[in-house]
């Protein structure tokens, strides 16, 4: 049969990014496929280098699209190491708010991604309706839907407005009660389970051979290794939840996995909503002009638990106004990378988009 050069991306709904995979089939089956980045490159970690470290605020959040909070945290949490940094209690509980709705926008978001290559709109439809309220929750905490610029190096920008626990508990609430119909719709709906049950399979031999962490990990290996749990930071180890997993990863135990995480995921808000008291949500960086700010001489890589797995920077200072060098780890660089070229072949050409889905890939952050 004839070899025939196909292309998923960069403009596909099924594409996560601003990339393409390129894949080589004979039938409907891929004998060889690569990623193409490259299409979303801004030069970020040599753009970082340039920025001083209060302009870098605006730049961060770019490098991963769908999940910005992540480079917010990690950068400013580096940040406060190098220089040394208190970061008030209030601001650790409402940076653990912000991150824990981002991470229920992206496993919505995730979860809904297996309505498009299914035929199942009604799934996506409700998943991007709930992300769109969290999105409606951001704006009003941040000014901004989407690029928050607003947990920063000693702490968070501003307090949250008033009455804003109030609409994020009645968020909470009906999307809870909802848990099952979201199953119904999704891992438990027989139609659906023909395409992701049993297929797309994650081997713990991939795991440890790629290096995947987060999810594609947890749902392989049975270990809830987390870095939430192994090394906490903002207030991670005074709140109380579970770390889903499972010891058989297709495809339908990744998302299953993802849809256990939001529960809690609610879980860990409404105990950050009970305990969060009164107090100063930032502290000075210096008291003179913060563009002039220089943070001491130092390395250090500050690691955080994002929706697809580890992600962190590694941040370098040389005493001066700029990070004298920045290198971010991309929590799905290796099975966006390494593992369609290498893993995404056999697969069935119309499972292509659900093998990125649910592998958790995001090409922005490869591409850095």
């Amino acid at each position: 049969m004839r070899e025939m050069k196909l292309f998923l991306g960069p403009q596909h709904p099924g594409m996560h990014g601003n990339a393409a995979v390129h894949m080589f089939v004979e039938g409907d089956i891929i004998k060889k496929s690569y990623l193409l980045p490259g299409m979303l490159h801004r030069g970020f970690e040599k753009g970082m280098e340039r920025k001083t470290w209060v302009n870098n605020i605006s730049l961060i959040p770019r490098v991963c699209v769908v999940e910005p909070d992540i480079n917010e945290l990690s950068f400013a949490l580096a940040t406060e190491k190098l220089a040394g940094i208190d970061v008030p209690d209030r601001a650790k509980w409402i940076r653990m708010l912000i991150m824990e709705l981002a991470r229920i926008t992206i496993h919505l978001m995730a979860y809904g991604g297996l309505g498009s290559p299914t035929g199942n709109y009604t799934l996506m439809h409700h998943a991007h309706a709930d992300r769109n309220t969290i999105l409606n929750i951001f704006e009003k905490i941040t000014g901004h839907r989407v690029y928050h610029q607003y947990i920063v190096p000693g702490g968070v920008r501003k307090d949250l407005p008033n009455g804003i626990e109030q609409e994020i508990h009645a968020f909470l609430d009906d999307l809870e009660s909802r848990y099952e119909e979201y199953r119904r719709l999704g891992v438990a709906n027989p139609t659906l389970l023909k395409r992701i049950k049993d297929t797309i399979m994650l081997p713990e031999e991939v795991v440890w051979n790629l290096g995947v962490t987060g999810i594609g990990m947890r749902s392989a290996t049975n270990k809830a290794y987390d870095i939430r749990k192994v090394m906490p930071y903002c207030h991670y180890d005074k709140v109380e939840f579970d770390v889903p997993v499972s010891s058989y990863s297709d495809a339908r135990s990744r998302v299953d996995l993802k849809l256990q995480e939001v529960v809690q995921s609610i879980r860990i808000i409404r105990q950050v909503l009970d305990k969060m008291e009164d107090g100063p949500v930032r502290v000075p960086l210096d008291k003179g002009q913060a563009m002039r700010w220089r943070v001491p001489k130092g390395y250090v890589y500050a690691p955080i638990e994002s929706s697809r797995g580890e992600f962190g920077y590694y941040m370098v200072s040389n005493g001066g106004t700029h990070p004298y060098r920045v290198g971010v780890r991309g929590a799905s660089y290796p099975q966006g990378l390494l593992g369609i070229e290498k893993y995404l072949p056999g697969t069935r050409i119309d499972d292509a988009a659900l093998w990125v889905d649910t592998m958790g890939v995001c090409s922005p952050e490869i591409d850095r």
